[in-house]
């Protein structure tokens, strides 16, 4: 996996080091105590791909179009199934609707019903194929992202750096005021994850069985994973 790294660093400083009040019948504050925030963030090339597929039918019967759509997703996934794979390729059904539709009189006319299945992992052409390759179905969207388990190794690499850029920021800032260290008083840890927009190509409306076949033109972009500590330190 293609990894950039970018490390930044933010400070914002408060000294107190005049006189300190004092809580009735508790021990003196603290009195050189500095506030400083550490951010470390790295951008990934995404490595999960989710391509949503969907059966669109319409008929006088809501039951009979809702077991046609049922019997389509079925057939995708009784087809599938064996070709899945943990944190590989994954395969399952999506979102089921059955809406009526009316005329411009009001009067209800058809029912129209939606079935989707979803097949995501880390072959892009795999998924695309097999999705695009589905009967009676067409993809309706596609999105890139994380997939779990790099997610979290991100994070906590992330996380890492961003309390080891803290610690040396704490102990620079240390030694420039004077001081031969410092000890930690307060430390908060925030993350911001910062993933490319979602793409949604057209309904793909293949004509012929090598056009439903071929795989989909998609290309992966980047996510980003920031974390923040920030916190005060007293000087010692």
């Amino acid at each position: 996996m293609h990894r950039t790294v970018f490390l930044a660093l933010s400070l914002s400083s408060l000294m107190a080091l005049g006189p300190v009040a004092r809580a009735q019948g508790s021990s003196a504050e603290p009195k050189q105590v500095l506030n400083l925030t550490a951010t470390a963030r790295q951008e990934v090339s995404q490595d999960w791909l989710t391509v949503v597929a969907r059966a669109q039918l319409d008929g006088k019967d809501p039951a009979a179009v809702q077991a046609q759509l049922n019997a389509i997703v079925q057939a995708a996934l009784t087809s599938l199934r064996p070709q899945q794979r943990p944190q590989q390729l994954e395969v399952r059904s999506g979102n089921l609707g059955i809406y009526p539709r009316h005329d411009a009189q009001g009067r209800l006319t058809t029912w129209q019903g939606q079935a989707e299945l979803v097949i995501e992992g880390r072959d892009f052409a795999q998924v695309s194929q097999l999705a695009a390759g589905l009967a009676r179905m067409t993809v309706a969207q596609a999105t890139f992202s994380l997939s779990r388990d790099g997610r979290q190794q991100l994070e906590t690499q992330v996380q890492s750096q961003a309390v080891q850029n803290f610690r040396q920021r704490a102990q620079a800032l240390a030694l420039d005021f004077g001081f031969a260290g410092y000890s930690l008083r307060q430390v908060s840890v925030s993350s911001v994850d910062r993933p490319e927009p979602v793409m949604q190509p057209r309904m793909l409306m293949a004509e012929t069985a090598a056009a439903a076949a071929a795989p989909l033109a998609l290309a992966a972009g980047k996510e980003e994973v920031r974390i923040t500590v920030s916190g005060s330190i007293v000087l010692r």
